[in-house]
């Protein structure tokens, strides 16, 4: 039923359930897995010269967490003797980037974790994961 299934990864630990659903929708399907970690832009500004942290040091750093975190995902497909392509993208909203990487790979159904934030904590933060689900032409499936 699926051919190609997306998972992407913030390194939480309730993302881990859902790249475990997907490694097992993917083997039963035969399915290539595929996973997505989004970096945040740098925040530049007019004092960009007095960040504490310096603008190339920002992007290092976001590359090399978002690189560990698809790196698990692909060595926990890699343990269920799945291959898994990975990517990294940078994007201001994580949303837009996973629809568009699903949508440019072919993917036929996203799997994403929900924190389950509800009330207040959910209208402060937003949840990607809503976003997905408001702006998918694809199905999704959430895993909490």
């Amino acid at each position: 039923m699926f051919q190609r299934i997306l998972v992407p990864t913030d390194g939480s630990d309730i993302t881990v359930k859902a790249v475990n659903m997907a490694v097992q929708l993917a083997k039963a399907h035969g399915a290539q897995l595929l996973t997505l970690s989004v970096m945040e832009p740098f925040p530049y500004s007019a004092v960009s010269e007095i960040q504490p942290v310096p603008p190339q040091e920002f992007i290092d750093a976001q590359q090399r967490v978002a690189s560990q975190r698809v790196q698990a995902v692909v060595e926990a497909a890699a343990a269920q003797g799945l291959a898994c392509k990975g990517h990294t993208v940078e994007a201001l909203h994580a949303w837009e980037a996973i629809l568009d990487h699903a949508k440019a790979e072919g993917a036929d159904l996203i799997v994403m974790a929900s924190h389950g934030r509800r009330g207040v904590a959910a209208l402060l933060l937003g949840s990607e994961t809503q976003k997905v689900l408001t702006h998918a032409e694809l199905p999704v499936l959430v895993v909490k």
